[in-house]
C-alpha cells in the first residue's frame, strides 16, 4: 500500500483541505474526492513526463500549500523517496523562489515549478527543461493505477519507509488527540518533519479536516476558527 493509500479517503466528499493565503486573500476548499484528483494528476506528470518510480528520490521545497499536499501526495503514489534536500535528489520541485536553488542542484530527471497561483496560471520565461506544473498538470487524468504495489518497506520520506513514517503519523495524531471529528487549525510549514508530521500527516491519518493558513494574520485567526467551526490549532 503506498503511503497516499493509507492517508487519503478518496471518495470522502466532505471537506478535507481548507486553504487560506492571508497575503492574497486565496481561500479554496478541496474534499478528499478533489485532493485526490489532484494527487492522481501529479502521479502521472511524475511518472509519465518525469520518471518516477518506487525509489526515487524528490526533493520538494515548497511552502505548506494545498498544491504542495498535492504533490507529496501524488510523490508517494508514485512510492518515491520525499527529500527535504535537493543534492542528490533524481527529481526536484519547486515554487518560483527557489529556482535557482533546485536548478544548481542538477537533478537528473529534472526540475517542476511551481506558480501556486491561485487561478492556475503558470510561470513565464522558464529555463529550458524547466516543466510548469501548472500547464502540464491539468493535461492529465483523474486517476492513477501504480504500474506495481509499493511495498511497506519502500522509503517514502528523508528514506524512512512506508510503514513507519504511516505508523508515526497514527502516532502523532494519537498523542495530539486528533480524530475524524476534528476540523484542525494550522499555521505550521512543512519544511521540517516536525510541521510535516503533525500539520499534515497527523492531520491526514485521523481522517481529521485541515484549516491550512499560509501568511497568517493573527489578528484574524480567532475570528477563522470560529468561522471555520475548528476544534483544535496548531502552530
Amino acid at each position: 500500500m503506498s503511503l497516499t493509500d493509507a492517508l487519503l479517503d478518496r471518495s470522502s466528499a466532505r471537506p478535507l483541505i481548507t486553504f487560506y493565503d492571508d497575503a492574497t486573500g486565496e481561500r479554496i476548499e478541496l474534499s478528499g474526492v478533489t485532493t485526490a484528483n489532484w494527487a492522481a494528476k501529479t502521479a502521472n506528470l511524475l511518472r509519465d513526463e518525469c520518471d518516477v518510480e518506487p525509489g526515487t528520490t524528490v526533493a520538494v521545497l515548497l511552502p505548506a500549500h494545498w498544491q504542495t499536499a498535492a504533490v507529496l501526495l501524488g510523490a508517494w503514489w508514485c512510492g518515491a523517496d520525499v527529500v527535504g534536500d535537493p543534492v542528490g535528489a533524481d527529481l526536484v520541485l519547486c515554487d518560483r523562489e527557489r529556482l535557482d536553488l533546485a536548478l544548481s542542484a542538477a537533478p537528473p530527471l529534472g526540475v517542476v515549478a511551481l506558480s501556486l497561483h491561485a487561478f492556475g496560471a503558470g510561470i513565464d520565461g522558464l529555463p529550458a527543461g524547466v516543466v510548469d506544473y501548472a500547464t502540464e498538470v491539468r493535461l492529465h487524468g483523474d486517476d492513477f493505477v501504480p504500474w506495481e504495489p509499493v511495498p511497506d518497506s519502500a522509503p517514502a520520506l528523508d528514506g524512512v519507509p512506508v510503514d513507519r513514517v504511516r505508523d508515526s503519523a497514527r502516532s502523532r495524531a494519537a498523542a495530539l488527540g486528533l480524530s475524524g471529528a476534528d476540523r484542525v487549525l494550522s499555521t505550521l510549514e512543512w519544511s521540517s518533519p516536525g510541521g510535516l508530521s503533525d500539520g499534515l500527516l497527523a492531520v491526514l491519518a485521523a481522517g481529521a479536516s485541515l484549516v491550512q493558513v499560509r501568511n497568517a494574520d493573527e489578528a484574524a485567526l480567532a475570528r477563522r476558527a470560529e468561522s471555520e467551526r475548528t476544534t483544535t490549532r496548531l502552530g
